[in-house]
C-alpha cells in the first residue's frame, strides 16, 4: 500500500518515474552487485521497482484523479460468525 511519499512531485516527473519502474518490472532488473575475475557490475536502486511504481501511481492519482483514477478503499463486513 502506498504511503504518499511522492505527493507534490511534478506530474511529468512522476510519469517518468512510473515508466522507469514499470520498465524495470517488465525487464527483470535484479543485479545489485556482482564481481568476477576483476569484472564488476553494480546497480544502485534506492527503492524497489514495485514500491516505486505503487508510490508514483498513488501520487499521480492524488495529483489528477480525473486522468489517473481515484484510490478506492473497499470495506467488507462478514456476518457469518456472529456470537450472541
Amino acid at each position: 500500500m502506498a504511503s504518499g511519499i511522492f505527493i507534490g512531485i511534478a506530474e511529468n516527473t512522476l510519469v517518468t518515474m512510473r515508466d522507469a519502474a514499470l520498465a524495470e518490472l517488465t525487464t527483470g532488473v535484479v543485479t545489485i552487485n556482482y564481481s568476477d575475475s576483476g569484472t564488476s557490475v553494480g546497480k544502485s536502486i534506492t527503492m524497489p521497482a514495485k514500491e516505486r511504481y505503487l508510490e508514483t501511481t498513488f501520487a499521480l492519482s492524488v495529483a489528477d484523479s480525473a486522468t489517473y483514477g481515484e484510490r478506492t478503499t473497499v470495506i467488507i463486513q462478514k456476518y457469518d460468525n456472529l456470537i450472541d
